[in-house]
Parts: structure tokens; C-alpha cells; sequence
């Protein structure tokens, strides 16, 4: 019988029993588990519930059921529904009637979501700490690459010329929003819940400060009805992931297209790609295809979540034990595909000359042309269709806005002088851009200045971290 079972005649039957267990999942927080019912046996002894000598029982105990499930020699059993249970019952079968007092002043309600958000913030950590190693990377090759050119796309359609540089800059700072999202997903998860009991507190004089200190929360929750039955935290740990492993799906949907013979932008490295079965020259992008691909696990891990939230009348309700195994999937696929993309990402090779003769192409010096009239004080909008016209004209020939002569430039308007020649080479088109957050030089290397500072105060963040209790090493 288990151990809820003493208004009950018979237990529930075996498929009951399967479906209604959430032990196959939650068994991976039982150091959160462990962790949090030693701090409940530290806060119940220092205020006089159970004995000191109940405690010293306690802890031993749950060192050794710990140490248990590491050396991978805990039996698990499906009969024992949850984690909670399952180690309450190794502790008693352990250390006897102590370990039956553990769960004095405490509900198994408030107890999951304790575990819950110890993990949603140790995840939040990790996940964070791969966020940096994958903009380090993207900055490494930002670095690496300072002069390269390549076509700058809208619709897909070559647009403006752009430093590689700036584009991958583009994608550092979509990584660092990722950052500050799974930082403010950890703060949401920093309340300690315990102490809220099923729903309604409890009648014992517990400290709920003493053990939100002691799991390295730093509040406690200010009401136990919204405590028990909050899974905002994990909406947002699953909403930070969705969107990082959205932006992840773009990047890789570049190194798709840019290693593609059409492009031949990049090379990925051969521990990157794989073979096909049948045809031996080919070298597919599969990790790329794959880290795009997994965005939609993450996101769906998203969408469940937030179904299952949608209608859930105060306070606990069994829907609520589906709430773990999205977000430890969903953040375990987004560390897995930042590895992979940061790995992906320093280990390709660049190839200039193939961006940079598709920088040739497109008439990517157009705007440029435009922009020359206008400054000699021709409206805009007629500027633009001049160059419209020299743009068909060239279509017509089959040639460049470069191959052009000077008396094809004059018979659209007296304006354009030889010195329009220079608007149409790319370096100086690039150089040109010196607004703040251009791709011009000048302004790529007043943004890199923020890109340091950015990363430095990220990492600083992620250094001053207090390791919560569920990873502090055992004594």
C-alpha cells in the first residue's frame, strides 16, 4: 500500500498505478528532492517540531539514499508513484520512526515545487553558461574575419553589401536577449515554496525564511494557494528556450544554405557533417539540419505547458505533475544545440572569395548610386527612380551598374560626376556606413566594444551565482 494509503481499502490497480506515476521523470531531481527535505529536517529541529537527534537520523539517512542513487543502486519502483515518495520510503525503511516525522509541516504540494524550481534554476544556470561559450564563439569568428564582404540580404534577395563581421554580430545579440531571458527565468524561479503545505500553510511554527536561506532561494512565496499551483517559472524557462532554439534554427538554416553549392560560403568541418549511403560525394549539413529540426520539440514542450495551465481552478491539481518532462526535455535539446552550434561554428571555414563574388552581383551598389543624387540635392524618391532605370538598363545588357560608362550615368541626370565610379566599389559602400550599429568599420568596431562589455558583465553575472544548496558538494 502507499504510504497516502490509510483512508483506502485496496490500492489502485496496476495500470492505474503506471499512468498515474511520474516517478520515470521526476527521478531526475532527486538531489533537489534530497536537498530539500534536509533543509525541512534542519528548519523543524532548529524550531523544536522534531527532536535534534531526529535530525542527525534524517540527514545521515538521506546522505545514504543519496548516495544510493548515485552508485546507480537505488531500486526504483513504479509502486512508489513519485520521487518524493520513493525516498521517504527507502529514509524510513532506513532509519525507522525519524524518518516518518521528516514529512511533519509539509505537503507533497509544496514539496514538487520546490524540486521544480531548484531544478528550473540550476537549468537556467547551465543554460546560460552554454549562451556564453556560443557568443564567444560567434565573437571569435566576428574577430577572425574583420575585412570579409558578403552580400546582405531582404526576401532572400541580395540587398546591400555587409562585413561578415556585422552579420555575425547580428546573431551575438540575439544570443544575448537569450541570456538575459533564461536570467529572468531564474529569478522567477527563486522563491521557496515550502511551508505552503497542500494549499492552506500549516498549523506548526515553521521558519520558511530559515530554509528558503538554507536552499539558496532568496524570497519565499508570499501566498500558499498561488505557490502550490504556480508553474509560471516554467512557462518561462520554456519561453526562453523557444525563443533561443528559435534563433539557433535561423543560424543553422544559414550554415544550410551558405554550405550548399549555390552559396558555397562556408565549409563545414567533416566532424560536422555526414555522408550519404548511396551518393559518395555528398556532405550533408545534418547537425545544422538537426539544431533547426529540434526547435520544434522545444517549442511544443512550450505550447503543452501552457495548455495544460490554460483552466486550472486553485490549487494542485494532478495536471500540474506534467510539468517536468517538457522542461527538462526542452532545456536539455537547447544545451545540446548550442554545443553543437558552437562547435559547428569554429570549426568551418570561410570562403571569401565565393562571398565576395556574390557581393559583385545584384547591384548591390544601387542604394549607393540614390544616395549620391540625393546629396547633391535631387529628392530621394526621383533619385530612386533614376537608378531604377540604370538598373533596367543594365538588365537589358546583361551587365553591372560597375560596367556602366560615365555617358550612360549622365544621360539619366548631369549630376553624376567620374567620382561615381567610388560609389560603386564595395569597400568604400561598407566603409561608408558609420551610423551606430552600421556594418561600416569604424561603427563594427565601436559595437564589438559593446559586444566585450556586454560579455564581460554576463559572465561576471554568472560568476557571482550562489551555488543553490542541490549543488552544494556533501559533507
Amino acid at each position: 500500500m502507499a504510504l497516502w494509503s490509510g483512508r483506502f481499502t485496496e490500492d489502485v490497480s496496476e495500470f492505474t498505478q503506471r499512468f498515474g506515476a511520474s516517478l520515470p521523470v521526476d527521478k531526475q531531481l532527486y538531489e533537489q528532492d534530497i536537498a530539500g527535505s534536509k533543509a525541512h529536517a534542519r528548519m523543524l529541529g532548529k524550531q523544536g517540531v522534531i527532536s535534534q537527534d531526529d535530525v542527525d537520523a534524517i540527514e545521515a539517512g538521506l546522505d545514504r539514499v543519496k548516495a544510493r542513487i548515485d552508485a546507480g543502486d537505488f531500486p526504483f519502483d513504479i509502486n512508489d508513484e513519485d520521487i518524493h515518495m520513493s525516498v521517504e520510503k527507502a529514509l524510513i525503511e532506513d532509519i525507522g520512526e525519524p524518518g516518518a516525522r521528516l514529512h511533519t509541516g509539509r505537503s507533497r504540494n509544496d514539496q514538487v515545487v520546490t524540486d521544480t524550481r531548484l531544478y528550473v534554476k540550476k537549468r537556467c544556470v547551465d543554460l546560460m553558461e552554454a549562451n556564453l561559450k556560443l557568443r564567444r564563439v560567434l565573437v571569435d569568428q566576428a574577430k577572425a574575419h574583420p575585412d570579409v564582404i558578403l552580400p546582405g540580404y531582404t526576401h532572400m534577395q541580395h540587398a546591400q553589401p555587409v562585413l561578415l563581421s556585422h552579420h555575425l554580430l547580428a546573431y551575438y545579440w540575439m544570443f544575448e536577449r537569450d541570456f538575459k531571458r533564461l536570467s529572468a527565468a531564474r529569478d522567477a524561479a527563486d522563491a521557496c515554496p515550502l511551508g505552503s503545505a497542500a494549499l492552506a500553510g500549516t498549523t506548526y511554527p515553521l521558519d520558511r525564511r530559515m530554509t528558503a536561506d538554507e536552499l539558496g532561494f532568496s524570497r519565499v512565496t508570499p501566498n500558499s494557494l498561488d505557490a502550490v499551483s504556480d508553474r509560471d517559472f516554467v512557462l518561462d524557462l520554456l519561453y526562453a528556450c523557444s525563443v533561443s532554439s528559435m534563433h539557433l534554427s535561423r543560424l543553422a538554416e544559414e550554415m544550410v544554405l551558405w554550405s550548399t553549392s549555390e552559396f558555397g560560403f562556408i565549409t563545414l568541418s567533416d566532424s560536422f557533417s555526414t555522408g550519404s549511403s548511396i551518393m559518395p560525394q555528398k556532405k550533408n549539413p545534418d547537425f545544422a539540419e538537426l539544431v533547426r529540426g529540434k526547435t520544434g520539440r522545444v517549442i511544443g514542450d512550450l505550447v503543452g505547458m501552457l495548455v495544460t495551465m490554460k483552466a486550472l481552478p486553485l490549487a494542485y491539481n494532478k495536471d500540474l505533475q506534467e510539468d517536468k518532462e517538457g522542461v527538462i526535455d526542452a532545456a536539455r535539446t537547447l544545451e545540446d544545440c548550442c554545443v553543437c552550434m558552437a562547435g559547428m561554428l569554429s570549426t568551418l571555414t570561410v570562403n571569401e572569395d565565393a562571398m565576395r563574388a556574390q557581393a559583385e552581383k545584384g547591384y548591390l551598389a544601387a542604394t549607393d548610386v540614390a544616395d549620391y543624387l540625393a546629396k547633391k540635392g535631387m529628392p530621394f524618391r526621383r533619385a530612386h527612380a533614376i537608378v531604377g532605370h540604370l538598373v533596367l538598363l543594365c538588365d537589358q545588357r546583361g551587365c553591372d551598374l560597375k560596367d556602366l560608362s560615365i555617358d550612360d550615368f549622365k544621360a539619366e541626370s548631369d549630376l553624376f560626376e567620374p567620382d561615381i565610379i567610388e560609389a560603386l566599389d564595395l569597400r568604400e559602400i561598407v566603409r561608408a556606413r558609420t551610423t551606430e550599429g552600421g556594418t561600416g568599420d569604424a561603427a563594427v568596431a565601436e559595437q564589438m566594444k559593446k559586444v566585450e562589455r556586454t560579455l564581460a558583465a554576463d559572465e561576471q553575472e554568472l560568476a557571482s551565482e550562489e551555488p543553490d544548496a542541490s549543488d552544494a558538494p556533501e559533507a
